[in-house]
């Protein structure tokens, strides 16, 4: 059955049979590193509907359709709801793919905003925790991979969560700056690329690369202490 309203659906939606390798659901952060709150649009939404729809687009994924090839329309009739039923809560395919991406990706951890240094690891071992989450779905390792070649796609998913995930470790450098925890010396954005690259480069860049339980704390402690060595060490 199609839905009938926004307010009180009777969507008829079938959902997909859940992937038990999945990773946990999540979302983006504010800039201060709190969770965004769920995106209103529109009038209230059916949280079965909206479930439905986006499990209707990762059962698709899973089943082999390529991004590219996903129509509002076959989403629409795939989840047991109305086209108009999703574009009531998403703009378009670019909007709704993103929300799909943040709900398959482990959930963004929530932050002091007032600390530092601390702030800092728990949104480095965040990173760490996704770089895991790709490494072991293989659908989410895929809808990366199929992302980067969209750049509407992955424009709109930089804007709406690399960015805010930035700004907010940029604001918990700053932080750590003004409590004496890290040098006020040096330009924030280049201590914020030394952190973030370290990790990054582990989680993105080298597949390969261990990615232990401790990784954050062992980046901070070598920035902390510095690379050249001790004073009379030879």
């Amino acid at each position: 059955m199609r839905d009938q309203d926004d307010d009180g659906e009777q969507d008829g939606a079938r959902t997909a049979e859940p992937d038990r390798h999945r990773p946990q659901r999540g979302r983006a952060t504010r800039d201060d590193g709190t969770p965004d709150p769920e995106p209103r649009r529109g009038r209230p939404r059916s949280a079965a509907a909206e479930r439905a729809i986006l499990d209707a687009v990762i059962a698709l994924l899973e089943a082999g359709e390529p991004l590219a090839g996903l129509s509002i329309e076959r989403i629409a009739r795939t989840a047991g709801v109305g086209k108009a039923t999703i574009y009531r809560r998403w703009t378009g395919k670019e909007d709704l793919f993103v929300d799909v991406v943040r709900d398959m990706e482990p959930v963004d951890p929530p932050v002091s905003g007032t600390e530092g240094l601390a702030d800092l690891r728990i949104m480095l071992e965040s990173l760490r925790t996704r770089g895991l989450a790709q490494r072991s779905s293989v659908l989410l390792h895929n809808i990366f991979a199929q992302m980067k070649s969209h750049p509407k796609l992955w424009a709109e998913y930089s804007g709406r969560v690399i960015a805010p995930r930035r700004a907010a470790m940029l604001a918990a450098v700053r932080r750590a700056v003004a409590a004496g925890e890290l040098r006020d010396d040096l330009d924030v954005e280049l201590i914020d690329d030394l952190f973030l690259g370290a990790v990054l480069v582990r989680t993105v860049h080298r597949p390969d690369a261990p990615l232990p339980e401790d990784l954050a704390d062992r980046v901070i402690t070598a920035l902390l202490q510095g690379l050249a060595p001790a004073a009379g060490r030879v």
